[in-house]
C-alpha cells in the first residue's frame, strides 16, 4: 500500500519549511519597522499605502486559507482532510474561523506542514504520511505566492519609489532591492519546487532546473517591477489608473481560461482576480493545453506596457533636466530590456531542457495509475486494506470518492504546471 501514494517529502523540503517560516516572521517585523520609519519621517501617504497593502495581502490569504479549509470542514466527520493534531485540535474547539479572522490563519497551517512532516522523519511513517505533507506544503506554497504578488511586489515598488524621489539611490539601496526581488523570485521558485513533488520520477535535475527557474523570474521581475517604481516616480497619480485598468485585461484572460481552482463558482473569480494580480508582475499559467501561443502573448502585451511605463518615465526626465540626474535614461532603458531579454531566453532554455515534458495525457494516466486520493481517503484506504475483514468492495468504495478540495487544487496546478 505504500508505493500507492508515492510522493516524496524530502528532509531539504522539510527544512525550506522552517527556513519559509522564519523569514515570514521576519517579514512581518521589517513590514512593521517600515511603517514606523514612514511615521517618523513624516510620509504619511507612503505609510497608509503601506498598511493598505500589507492589510489586503493578509485578507486575502486569510480568505483562501479560510475558503480551503472549509472544503475540508462541510464534509462529514469522517471524510475530512485535517489530518494534523493542531487542526484538529482547533477544529474540535472551534477556532480555526477564529483564527483566520485574527489574520493567523497562515500559521495554522505552517503548524499543520511541519507537525506532520516532523512526525515523518522522526517516527519514519509510511508514504502516506508523506503525501499528506506535499498536499499540505502545495497550499501553503501557494498562499506563499499569493503574498509575494499581493504585498511584497508592490511594497518593492512603493519603497523603489521613495528612493527614487528622493535621490537616495545608492550601492546599499540597490542591493536592498536586489535582495527583494530575489525573495520574490525564490517564492516562486519554491512553488515550482512543490509542483515537482507530483512528478517524482522528474527529480533528478529538480535543483538545477530549479535554479533556473529561480534565475529567469528574477530576471523578468527586475525589469517589470523597476519599470513601474520608475513611472511611479515621476508619475504617482497614474500608477492606479495604470493598474486597474490593465488588471481588469488580465483578469478576462483568466476568465477566458475557464479556470476551476475552488468549488465554489462565485469564489473562482477572487482566484481570477488574484492571478490577475499576478499577471501584473509575472507570468503563472492556470489552464491546461499549448503553452507557447499564451506566453507570447502574454509577453507582448506585457512588453509593450513595460515599454510604454518606460517611455513616459524618460519623457518626464528629459523635461524635468536635473531632477533625475542619478539616473541616465540612456543606461537605464537599454539595461532593463537587455535583462529582459536575456529572461525569456533562460525561460526557452529551461522549457526546452529542464522542464518534464508536458503530456497531458501521461501526466494524467499517471496520477490516475498511482492512485492519487485526498488524504483522508488514503488514510481510510491504509486502514481498509490493513484490517482482515477488508472487501475489494470497501477498497472500490474509498478509491471512488470524488475529487474535491486539496486534491482538485494539486491536480489541477500540477496539470497546470507541466
Amino acid at each position: 500500500m505504500e508505493e500507492s501514494f508515492p510522493f516524496k517529502y524530502s528532509l531539504l523540503e522539510y527544512l525550506f519549511t522552517w527556513v519559509g517560516l522564519f523569514f515570514f516572521l521576519l517579514d512581518i517585523a521589517l513590514d512593521i519597522w517600515t511603517v514606523v520609519s514612514f511615521y517618523q519621517d513624516g510620509a504619511y501617504v507612503y505609510m497608509a499605502v503601506m498598511i493598505f497593502l500589507l492589510l489586503g495581502s493578509s485578507v486575502l490569504l486569510q480568505v483562501f486559507s479560510w475558503l480551503w479549509y472549509s472544503d475540508s470542514l462541510e464534509t462529514k466527520v469522517e471524510d475530512t482532510v485535517l489530518e494534523t493534531k493542531v487542526e484538529e485540535f482547533l477544529n474540535r474547539h472551534k477556532l480555526i474561523k477564529p483564527l483566520h479572522f485574527l489574520q493567523l490563519g497562515v500559521y495554522l497551517r505552517y503548524a499543520g506542514v511541519i507537525e506532520i512532516s516532523t512526525k515523518r522523519f522522526l517516527q519514519k511513517t509510511n508514504s502516506f504520511t508523506e503525501g499528506v505533507a506535499v498536499y499540505l506544503n502545495h497550499d501553503l506554497q501557494m498562499l506563499r505566492l499569493f503574498e509575494a504578488f499581493s504585498e511584497s511586489a508592490p511594497q518593492l515598488i512603493l519603497m523603489m519609489c521613495r528612493i527614487l524621489q528622493r535621490g537616495e539611490l545608492e550601492l546599499i539601496t540597490g542591493l536592498k532591492i536586489l535582495s527583494s526581488a530575489a525573495a520574490i523570485a525564490s517564492t516562486v521558485a519554491l512553488y515550482h519546487r512543490s509542483m515537482r513533488s507530483f512528478l517524482p520520477e522528474k527529480r533528478k535535475m529538480s535543483w538545477i532546473s530549479t535554479g533556473v527557474y529561480f534565475l529567469w523570474n528574477l530576471l523578468l521581475i527586475i525589469p517589470r517591477v523597476t519599470a513601474l517604481a520608475l513611472f511611479c516616480s515621476v508619475l504617482p497619480c497614474y500608477i492606479i489608473a495604470h493598474f486597474l485598468s490593465l488588471w481588469m485585461l488580465l483578469v478576462l484572460g483568466v476568465w477566458s481560461q475557464k479556470t476551476d481552482h475552488m468549488e465554489s463558482p462565485g469564489w473562482e473569480w477572487l482566484f481570477r482576480a488574484t492571478v490577475g494580480l499576478i499577471w501584473y508582475f509575472s507570468w503563472f499559467n492556470v489552464s491546461t493545453g499549448s503553452i507557447k501561443l499564451k506566453t507570447f502573448l502574454y509577453y507582448g502585451v506585457m512588453g509593450l506596457d513595460t515599454l510604454m511605463l518606460l517611455g513616459f518615465w524618460c519623457w518626464k526626465v528629459f523635461e524635468y533636466t536635473g531632477c533625475w540626474s542619478s539616473l541616465n535614461p540612456f543606461i537605464v532603458i537599454p539595461t532593463l530590456l537587455g535583462l529582459h531579454v536575456v529572461g525569456i531566453l533562460l525561460k526557452i532554455i529551461y522549457y526546452r531542457w529542464f522542464h518534464p515534458n508536458r503530456d497531458e495525457q501521461k501526466i494524467a494516466k499517471s496520477i490516475e495509475q498511482q492512485n492519487i486520493r485526498q488524504p483522508a481517503a488514503c488514510y481510510k484506504m491504509v486502514m481498509v486494506t490493513d484490517s482482515m475483514e477488508s472487501s475489494p468492495e470497501d477498497v472500490a468504495a474509498t478509491l471512488a470518492q470524488p475529487v474535491t478540495g486539496v486534491l482538485k487544487r494539486g491536480r489541477n496546478m500540477a496539470a497546470y504546471f507541466y
